[in-house]
């Protein structure tokens, strides 16, 4: 039987969205439509859950159930009353609602969205089944997305739960450390897929070798999931998820990937996460300072988190660039090597023209991401 194709968005952070249509397109979604922090796209049941459990740049996923317009909050509850929820959950189930409102006269806040969206659903099941389901709203086992722009409104269901970046192995963090979906990310703007080696010199809790490594050998990042939202809903296909999970295609990493940083505590938190991971056996990791790091490379990836914001005092993080700059200079030629920070005043001092810049953002903070070709014999300024 043919599945029924579904509208679908695909949340992730500014500046991976082409990145993320890319992966979309792989898992094969259709009618792709790139948004803001967003990829909308359209698929079947199956379609849905490789997005979950095989897209490395999403954060979550919504899957679009009702689309209305209204003139009035009471036109609003009725809509939200007639759509039939026991297609996708029970009156056992917990259930939270999460509303977003812009330029609306009838819901001045999102707040009251929601509990309109609440009241309707509990009011349907108690029509239909005399029974109500409760509200959760730190653990739900069902989640409510609502969005109202002027008197349009989108609802759509959570299929991934807890945000993708949790993949799971994860055991340990040290004091800034990089998202997991940002890291494959800038992974994957870089252009890098495991067919050269990678040095990631200032790994900190080891998230972009991780991330490397899974990239490199087709490794789906759901694997380590111990659940999505969607194996709550009423119409979950454990048997197609379990299809979809067995779709592997492992590669073997045919290339050297290099972690280090200038602090043992980092490489130990690194070294446990890689472990948890499985994939410690392929990651190379040294406790050594950039500046004293010496590794063979030849058309080899560097890709670099170094400190930024208020993580070091100025004078110090300026001498940090400095350094970076000259490492890549003399030991580094014949590569390609990526730096993100928020500072152009930092960028400076790392005295290489950049061939290409990103913008991306590491939490809240508004990033470059820059490309340096590090020629042979010649230092470009």
């Amino acid at each position: 039987m043919k599945l029924k194709d579904i509208t679908f968005i695909a949340k992730t952070f500014a500046g991976l969205e082409e990145v993320l249509s890319s992966e979309v397109k792989q898992i094969g979604g259709k009618n792709i439509v790139i948004g803001r922090r967003a990829v909308i796209f359209e698929g079947d049941k199956r379609i849905l859950y490789r997005a979950n459990y095989q897209l490395r740049t999403a954060l979550r996923i919504l899957k679009q159930i009702h689309s209305f317009k209204f003139k009035s909050v009471d036109e609003f509850y009725n809509s939200c009353l007639d759509i039939n929820w026991q297609e996708w959950m029970n009156e056992k189930n917990t259930f939270a609602v999460y509303s977003t409102v812009n330029n609306s006269r009838e819901f001045r806040n999102s707040m009251f969205a929601s509990l309109k969206v609440k009241d309707a659903v509990v009011d349907n099941f108690r029509q239909k089944t005399g029974k109500r389901p409760n509200i959760n709203t730190e653990k739900p086992e069902i989640s409510i997305n609502v969005h109202i722009s002027e008197n349009n409104c989108t609802i759509s269901l959570d299929s991934s739960g807890e945000s993708l970046h949790k993949r799971g192995y994860r055991i340990a963090q040290t004091e800034a450390p990089l998202n997991e979906v940002l890291a494959a990310g800038m992974i994957l703007l870089s252009g890098w897929n495991g067919d050269s080696d990678f040095i990631d010199p200032m790994c900190g809790s080891a998230t972009l070798p991780i991330e490397a490594v899974l990239i490199a050998t087709n490794t789906p990042p759901g694997i380590f999931r111990k659940k999505f939202a969607f194996e709550n809903w009423t119409d979950f296909d454990k048997e197609l998820f379990l299809e979809v999970a067995e779709e592997e295609n492992p590669k073997v990493l045919q290339k050297k990937i290099y972690a280090s940083d200038i602090s043992a505590r980092n490489i130990g938190i690194g070294k446990a996460n890689a472990r948890n991971a499985g994939v410690y056996k392929h990651i190379n990791f040294n406790v050594s300072n950039f500046k004293d790091l010496q590794i063979k490379a030849n058309g080899t990836t560097i890709i670099i988190n170094p400190p930024y914001g208020e993580r070091l005092e100025s004078k110090e993080l300026e001498n940090v660039y400095a350094m970076i700059g000259e490492r890549l200079k003399h030991q580094y030629p014949g590569n390609n090597a990526w730096i993100l920070s928020s500072s152009k005043e930092l960028f400076n001092k790392v005295g290489l023209k950049y061939s290409e810049k990103i913008q991306l953002f590491n939490g809240a903070i508004k990033c470059d991401f820059r490309k340096y070709e590090l020629f042979v014999g010649k230092r470009i300024v």
